[in-house]
């Protein structure tokens, strides 16, 4: 489980991390000279952090009723829907939604990968060695993020670049879902 849980929560990154680095760049390339790519990139962060606390906060009292799995989930449902707003939409304020879905994705995701990863390891006395291979694979999916969607962005457009960033991050919703549904399975077995 920790293995599929790396690898979706890598393909989650990979869609992820770049997202807003190229708004940005899509932003201050249409707007010139109307628009500080600096203060655009802060208000994107100031929005995504408001929403992100709040959510945080849910998600921890709420848990253990819906469960990390659930919590996963919907997280990763956020981040298709944000890609494709930003490739199907071209203005200014695009970022506004796409920074709170940004927000609400991280925020259930801060709280509910430590605690799947726990839930998985819990005995095993290997809890902190599978923390860091998750953050590994974050890690690396957020690192590879920026090359790709750069490479797309110049050869084809932002919008093109945005569709991949979704399909990536419906490659990690289903591999996710995949795995829950054959982990549920074996749970009935």
């Amino acid at each position: 489980m920790l293995l599929i849980t790396g690898l979706t929560l890598l393909l989650f990154h990979l869609g992820n991390a770049a997202l807003l680095p190229m708004l940005g760049i899509r932003a201050a390339a249409t707007h010139s000279g109307q628009l500080s790519p600096g203060v655009y990139t802060a208000a994107t962060v100031v929005i995504s952090q408001c929403v992100m606390i709040p959510v945080a906060l849910f998600a921890a009292r709420n848990a253990s009723r819906l469960g990390f799995p659930l919590l996963i989930t919907l997280a990763l449902v956020v981040l298709p829907v944000r890609a494709g707003i930003a490739s199907l939409f071209d203005g200014t304020y695009t970022m506004v939604p796409v920074q709170i879905l940004d927000g609400l994705a991280a925020g259930l995701l801060g709280v509910a990968v430590p605690g799947y990863i726990v839930s998985v390891l819990d005995g095993s006395g290997h809890t902190n060695a599978g923390q860091s291979f998750v953050m590994l694979m974050q890690g690396v999916g957020a690192a590879c993020s920026p090359a790709l969607t750069g490479s797309i962005a110049a050869a084809w457009s932002y919008q093109v670049a945005f569709a991949v960033l979704g399909s990536i991050a419906l490659a990690a919703l289903m591999l996710w879902s995949l795995s829950q549904r054959i982990r549920w399975v074996k749970s009935r077995v």
